[in-house]
């Protein structure tokens, strides 16, 4: 379908006028909406994706894409809720408690929600009260922990301790990223996986949530 077809280069592109006028035109003559999702807008930003580990797009270039993806997914997700079908998974992101850094998280939610994930954007200095109560009541099942500092790594073996102690850490998969983190960390606390961008962190998102069926 042609009109499909410049919903997935609208995105690309980063056309958030023209992406959402050619969703509300798909829904008009009736395409099913998780069609425009599965087979056009998850494609454009996994393209996204490839063309930033490429070094042919970069953090702008990102965001502008993203734009128009949630401008697309803000007609649909209505529809999507109405019919009760069920996002990929559900992401509580955050940055970690004492860390006031957000563009990586910030980043790594966009691009999430453009994989086709559900983001509870939990925002930054977030304890691990935040992160509990986003898996009891929001039903997470994926916890991303972002901290820039190595000062505030520490916060991340804090939550996931939390989330022991509150008997919900085998509810979810837990991936942390940032600029000090690394794998080895990521190992040492317990953490499910690590990513240091956010291109990897849906790939690695979509991993832990197939571990998880």
């Amino acid at each position: 379908m042609e009109g499909l077809k410049e919903l997935y280069d609208a995105i690309v592109t980063g056309n958030a006028k023209s992406a959402k006028a050619l969703t509300e035109n798909a829904l008009a003559e009736g395409v099913d909406p998780q069609v425009l999702i599965d087979k056009y807008m998850i494609p454009a930003m996994d393209e996204v994706g490839r063309l930033f580990e490429a070094n042919e797009y970069y953090v702008p270039e990102l965001l502008i894409s993203a734009r128009a993806m949630k401008a697309s997914l803000q007609l649909i997700r209505p529809l999507l809720t109405a019919k009760g079908s069920e996002p990929q998974g559900r992401v509580a992101i955050g940055t970690v408690k004492g860390d006031l850094h957000d563009i990586g998280k910030n980043l790594v939610s966009a691009m999430l929600e453009g994989g086709g994930f559900e983001v509870i954007d939990l925002g930054v200095d977030v304890p691990p009260e935040k992160f509990i109560a986003a898996i009891q009541e929001k039903k997470a099942t994926v916890v991303a922990m972002s901290a820039l500092l190595t000062t505030t790594m520490l916060s991340m073996k804090t939550t996931i301790d939390a989330l022991q102690n509150a008997g919900v850490r085998n509810r979810v998969k837990i991936m942390i990223g940032g600029a000090a983190v690394t794998q080895r960390y990521a190992d040492e606390i317990g953490a499910d996986g690590f990513s240091d961008n956010a291109n990897s962190a849906v790939a690695l998102a979509r991993r832990l949530v197939a571990a998880q069926a």
